[in-house]
This record gives structure tokens, sequence and C-alpha cells, in this order.
């Protein structure tokens, strides 16, 4: 594509620089996870592709598709998570970006089968007091979108059961910020659990770190 425009071109190397993030982090190990970026005006989705170290990422490789799956743009085949991408774009209004990662504190909940809740007041990042954790269903199938939408309800974060974490933002930097949050959170309840009994920020209190983080940020 050299010499030429490519579609959401901006977009792709948001993800590309994202995914390198994600790696450096240690959010996603090895080639494991996928993000995307979501267009409502064209209904377009830049989307990392199937199996590729972030780390060797150029914009070409990212993929350009429609909510139906279909190739817009790119040689590479995309996520295999691309139908639950498109399920959160289709049914969540204001979701702009989508990051899936098995990060090791979060997918330890997800084995448990156990929520993350309100051990820091981080967790209201999310827009709710506790992060919910879908059913098991196959990965790389539309009915594990359908079943993590259906989960996810107001949160802008839902576990996948013996999977891994889905994170909402209205940009792909909100995004990631809240996969590292949640994962600082589930940390801090999987630390305090090893040792004791985790006090939970109260219902009243957790009211009002919702409302700060409604109008935190510039």
């Amino acid at each position: 594509m050299t010499g030429c425009a490519m579609i959401l071109e901006n977009e792709r190397k948001k993800v590309v620089e994202f995914g390198k993030n994600l790696s450096i982090s240690g959010l996603c190990r090895g080639t494991s996870g996928n993000l995307s970026i979501y267009d409502p005006s064209c209904g377009y989705i830049a989307i990392s592709p199937s199996g590729m170290d972030y780390m060797t990422l150029e914009p070409e490789d990212i993929t350009v598709i429609d909510l139906d799956g279909n190739v817009i743009e790119g040689s590479r085949r995309p996520s295999s998570e691309w139908s639950m991408h498109a399920e959160f774009y289709k049914n969540k209004p204001g979701v702009r970006s989508i990051i899936h990662t098995h990060s090791v504190f979060c997918t330890t909940f997800s084995v448990l089968g156990m929520p993350i809740r309100a051990v820091h007041f981080a967790i209201g990042a999310a827009g709710t007091g506790e992060i919910p954790c879908a059913p098991y269903v196959l990965f790389g199938t539309k009915e594990l979108g359908e079943a993590a939408v259906k989960a996810c309800r107001n949160s802008n974060a839902v576990l996948l059961k013996n999977h891994g974490i889905v994170c909402c933002g209205k940009d792909i930097g909100s995004a990631y910020s809240l996969a590292s949050n949640l994962e600082y959170v589930a940390e801090l309840q999987y630390r305090a659990m090893s040792i004791g009994t985790p006090q939970y920020i109260s219902d009243a209190d957790l009211a009002k770190v919702l409302e700060k983080f409604a109008s935190y940020g510039q």
C-alpha cells in the first residue's frame, strides 16, 4: 500500500501503538488478546490480525472489516474474536474501542467464575462496582460475543469465564487504561483474598466514586 492512502489509517496506527503497549506492559503475552477501533461514520472496524506478535505489527497488518466481518482492506486474517468486537459495537452505543486480554489476575477470577469487586476505587473507571463474569463459551464464536454483551450490562468491562477480560472505551486510550486499572484491582483482590477477607467499598461510598468518575479526566 506504499504510496496510497489506507482506509482508517490513523486508527490502524493506533492499534499498532497500543498493541505494542499491551505486550510491553504484560497485559498480553505472546500473540494472545486482541484490540480494535470502530468508526461509526463508515461502519468499519480496524482490528488486530490473528496470531501475530504485537511487536512486529505495522499499520498495513491491521485489517479493516465491517460489522459483518467482511474484509474491506488488508491482507491479514482479522482476529478470531472479530465477531465479539462487532457484537459490542452493535449493542453498546458510545463504545469506540475494545481491548481483550488474558491478563493474569483478571483471568484468574474468570477461571474462578468470580466477579472483580470494589476493593479499590479504581474500579469506578468501569462505570460499575463489580465486573461480572459471562458464562463459558467457545472462543472465536458469535455466541461468545452475545454472552459477553449480555453479561456486561451497563459495565464497561466483562470477564469471560475461563478465558480473559473485555474492556470497552470511548477511544483506545480509555480502553487501554481500563484494562490496566482492572488488572491492578484484580491483583489487589487476589492478594487480599490470599491473606484474609477483603473489605469492599460500600454501596453508598461507591455511588460517590462513580459520580466522581463520571467527570474524571480532561
